[in-house]
């Protein structure tokens, strides 16, 4: 496990991952801007936008102080935020108005993108702890709109094959969280931090 953990934390892993984002990146978001000239769904154009933002700024982040070493840290962050650009359109919807909870996801993950700034990266490293902007309501708020616009494309794109992606990212999204905080709380800072900002992802409730 070490092994492979060290493998990820390699200039070779970071450039195949690089790469890997591309092209998963340039078939969602044709996939995304296609549908949008088909049906004129403004909320495609909203979440490829998103998509679009962390890809770019996880290519600029910043260097970090550390990073985490263990492999499963790393399958879980890749995998988490890979999972996102298998999402598909189609014509199956349960409830056509959620684009608008799209819509306000997209734009939230958009504010959060632009608080964290250069300090997002794929998997838990020790930067700039940001305590300003949406981080002063909880304490993952990009996750936070992870599942708010997850989850209402897959109530606007109702397929199986979104069905089982949502879920798969859900339950990768939790555990890379619950892991992530736990190698940060070994800084001083980030322990202040929980103390000050007490949920994760939902207000009074987690």
């Amino acid at each position: 496990m070490h092994t492979l953990a060290h493998f990820f934390g390699s200039r070779r892993a970071s450039l195949l991952t690089g790469i890997a984002m591309a092209c998963l990146w340039g078939m969602f978001a044709s996939a995304h801007v296609f549908a949008f000239l088909h049906d004129g769904d403004w909320s495609y154009l909203l979440f490829c936008a998103a998509e679009t933002l962390a890809a770019l700024f996880f290519l600029v982040r910043s260097a970090p102080v550390s990073v985490s070493t263990d492999a499963g840290d790393w399958l879980l962050a890749i995998g988490a935020t890979f999972a996102p650009f298998f999402f598909a359109p189609s014509d199956m919807t349960i409830w056509p108005a959620a684009q608008y909870l799209l819509a306000t996801g997209s734009l939230l993950q958009i504010a959060g993108l632009l608080s964290l700034n250069r300090s997002f990266g794929l998997v838990a490293a020790r930067r700039d702890i940001k305590t300003g902007g949406m981080y002063r309501v909880v304490r993952h708020p990009v996750y936070a709109s992870y599942v708010l616009s997850s989850s209402a494309y897959l109530l606007t794109n109702a397929s199986p094959a979104n069905a089982v992606v949502y879920a798969a990212a859900m339950l990768m999204l939790v555990a890379r969280l619950l892991r992530e905080e736990r190698f940060l709380a070994t800084d001083v800072r980030y322990r202040v931090y929980m103390r000050q900002v007490k949920y994760r992802l939902l207000p009074f409730i987690f």
